[in-house]
């Protein structure tokens, strides 16, 4: 369904609604019923009063649908409310949301856009937080730290701030917050305002977590360089962009210039969970993926990391003020590993090898490899953050990735997985405890200036 699409004549009429909930009821179907009725009086309100009326009710029985997965009828309820009020942000941003799980990015960053010319500042609380955090959000969907499961609502108030939609202007008029969490986790997508980030956190007088600073130290083809000397830690070298070539020879001498060999992995820049990431065993299989690639990538080095039983394995922790956590264990028999395509459900003994390594990091992987882990964490200095790696057969930590846009969250109670909850729930812990040390730190450090009299 097309931004520009015109609705049909009549569907603007609360008879229309009203006679549609009369068919819905006689087919048994209430839900639908009700979502026409309250359709027909949100519809009643704007014709008798449009500057008081509001959509508010009729956004929640499109969000209900959309929770349930219903897309086609929550993209029509969305469309009726930006019908009666075009500036209702939420309902452009969950409809770009319906286009993006329909791999239509046009449309969704269509909508995107639309959102943010409403609206940069997103509010959710439930009443009984005790905490008011400012969280600094792309508004491109992409490249932000997942951090609903980070921020429980029954703690945090969570303000969400379109910044990269937002002049600087505007951070006067912010609500009250406490604290700051940039989750602009993907160095690639946030370098472009890394000067808007920096402004920002300069002028806050409330404590920042994972400054954008240190943030761009992740990006892939620097990571090598900011772990390098760190005993047994290996990584990929990496390097951005080489352009394709009308010739084989000619790209093979830059490769090598670039002091990379073939195999190779090939993958766009801010692009994660494997989406683009293609393997090029030769020259002529580079190029070909380069001619159809857009915009920037990354060509790191293939290492096979395939242990003895014929299985790759992905480590999955995560940092904390430096900490490293237990989050998951990925077994896969090929080589771009990922917990979503391992089967890791179907058999047991992976599961059973994953609950041994969240139940005892060191006795799994080995001492030698814990303290490689914790010095990678000192090394990044991130607030919050996580590393993708795996053991080399001589002990040493082999890092596919470290950076902060990795993703906690829990698994269903009677589900498979439930068994990683409670260490999703010690990760959660330990970030609360995080911000209420920084919290009180800032706290601190401003009351002695205060004294002081130094700014």
């Amino acid at each position: 369904m097309s931004i520009e699409e015109p609705r049909a004549p009549g569907e603007l009429n609360p008879e229309f609604y009203r006679r549609q909930a009369e068919v819905c009821r006689t087919a048994g179907d209430e839900l639908a019923a009700l979502a026409n009725l309250i359709a027909a009086r949100t519809l009643d309100a704007f014709a008798a009063q449009p500057s008081v009326a509001q959509t508010r009710n009729l956004c929640d029985v499109a969000t209900g649908y959309f929770m349930k997965g219903d897309y086609e009828a929550a993209a029509h309820w969305y469309r009726l409310v930006l019908d009666i009020d075009p500036d209702t942000a939420v309902a452009w941003l969950n409809l770009a949301a319906i286009h993006a799980e329909q791999d239509d990015e046009h449309e969704a960053a269509a909508c995107r856009e639309r959102a943010y010319k409403s609206q940069r500042v997103f509010i959710e609380q439930t009443g009984g937080e005790t905490r008011r955090v400012l969280v600094l959000c792309s508004g491109s969907g992409t490249g932000n730290v997942p951090f609903a499961a980070l921020l429980p609502g029954t703690v945090n108030c969570r303000i969400k701030y379109a910044i990269d939609h937002a002049l600087d202007e505007e951070d006067a008029n912010l609500p009250p917050f406490d604290i700051v969490f940039n989750a602009l986790g993907d160095p690639d997508i946030a370098e472009p305002i890394a000067q808007r980030l920096a402004r920002f956190e300069s002028r806050s007088s409330r404590p920042v977590l994972n400054r954008s600073a240190v943030v761009a130290r992740t990006r892939r083809h620097w990571l090598p360089e900011l772990l390098r000397g760190l005993t047994d830690v290996v990584s990929a070298h990496c390097v951005l962009g080489i352009a394709p070539t009308g010739a084989e020879e000619p790209l093979a001498r830059r490769v090598a210039d670039n002091g990379l060999t073939f195999p190779l992995l090939l993958r766009p820049v801010a692009s994660h969970g494997g989406d683009g990431l293609v393997r090029c065993d030769d020259p002529d299989t580079l190029n070909a993926h380069l001619r159809v690639m857009d915009g920037a990538h990354y060509l790191s080095a293939f290492h096979n990391t395939r242990d003895a039983d014929g299985f790759y394995r992905k480590y999955r922790m995560i940092f904390i003020d430096g900490e490293p956590f237990a989050y998951h264990l990925a077994i896969s028999p090929h080589w771009m590993v990922h917990y979503f395509s391992a089967d890791m459900e179907a058999q047991a003994w992976k599961l059973d090898e994953e609950r041994r390594f969240l139940a005892d990091p060191r006795g799994a992987i080995g001492d030698r490899a814990l303290r490689a882990i914790a010095n990678i964490g000192e090394r990044l200095a991130l607030d919050y953050a996580g590393i993708d790696f795996t053991i080399l057969p001589d002990g040493r930590v082999f890092v596919f990735e470290a950076n902060a846009t990795m993703l906690v969250h829990y698994e269903r109670d009677d589900g498979p997985l439930k068994h990683k909850n409670g260490h999703v729930q010690r990760i959660v812990d330990a970030f609360e405890q995080m911000m209420i040390r920084r919290s009180l730190s800032h706290a601190g450090l401003r009351d002695l200036r205060r004294q002081t009299g130094s700014t």
